[in-house]
């Protein structure tokens, strides 16, 4: 599946132009090199985004072409979430 398309089903990123956009920027890093939107995500990868302050890191654990709102956040397991460059300044 396509890293733009994963973010959107598993709800990480609501919109599929915003996950988009994310990979083009250069904010989304996969198994630690900078992803493109159409990079194939696979079971066990680990993908990094960062927007603005905020730094997420997640492990992909299964992956679907559609599910249900409930159950979208079993699809990762969030490894770390931090305020990242806010946290260092102060």
């Amino acid at each position: 599946m396509r890293l733009d398309k994963y973010l959107k089903v598993s709800r990480i990123i609501k919109r599929r132009t915003v996950a988009n956009e994310a990979c083009s920027g250069g904010r989304v890093s996969l198994n630690g090199k900078v992803a493109k939107p159409g990079a194939e995500v696979n079971v066990g990868d680990v993908m990094t985004i960062r927007f603005g302050d905020h730094c997420g890191k997640y492990e992909i654990l299964s992956i679907a072409e559609t599910v249900r709102k409930g159950s979208a956040a079993d699809m990762y397991r969030i490894l770390s979430e931090d305020e990242g460059v806010a946290a260092e300044r102060e």
